[in-house]
C-alpha cells in the first residue's frame, strides 16, 4: 500500500498512511485523487492548490521559492508533535534521494513488524493486528 509514488502529496505526506485513505467507509483517494469524493477540507487544501507550487517542475513544495511557507511549517509542526512524522523531512528526502527511494523507505518504515499491514500515521495501533506502533522518528 505504501509503495505507490502517486500517493505522495505535494506537501510530502504519504496519503497511504492517512486514516482517510485507509478507511473503507468514505474512503479518500489521496491528494492526487478525484476531488469530488474528498472531504471539503481536503478539497480546499491551500498547499495542493498553491499557484507557486503548481508552477514547479516536480510538483512538490521543496521546489517553491517560498519553501518552507508558513502553512507547510504549521502542518509540519502539527505532524511532528502529534504523529512523529515530518513533512519537511519527507520533502528533503524526496529532493535529495528521489521519489522512488522515498517510497521504498516509507514502505519499510510504516510496515507493521507483526502482521505486515500498513500502519496509519494517525493511530497508535496497527489496523491489522492491534500491535502498538514502534517509535517512527526519522
Amino acid at each position: 500500500m505504501t509503495s505507490d509514488a502517486g500517493l505522495i502529496a505535494p506537501c510530502g505526506m504519504n496519503c497511504a498512511l492517512c486514516l482517510g485513505y485507509q478507511r473503507t467507509k468514505n474512503h479518500c483517494p489521496g491528494c492526487h485523487g478525484d476531488d469530488i469524493i474528498k472531504q471539503v477540507s481536503c478539497r480546499r487544501c491551500t498547499i495542493k492548490s498553491c499557484d507557486l507550487r503548481l508552477a514547479t517542475v516536480s510538483g512538490f513544495c521543496y521546489e517553491c521559492p517560498k519553501f518552507p511557507c508558513r502553512r507547510l511549517k504549521d502542518l509540519d509542526k502539527r505532524y511532528r508533535t502529534k504523529y512523529g512524522m515530518s513533512m519537511l523531512d519527507n520533502l528533503a528526502f524526496i529532493r535529495d534521494k528521489g521519489l522512488g527511494a522515498f517510497v521504498e523507505k516509507e514502505s519499510e518504515r510504516w510496515r507493521c513488524p507483526v502482521c505486515g499491514d500498513t500502519i496509519c500515521v494517525h493511530r497508535r495501533l496497527c489496523p491489522g493486528c492491534g500491535e502498538p506502533r514502534k517509535d517512527l522518528s526519522t
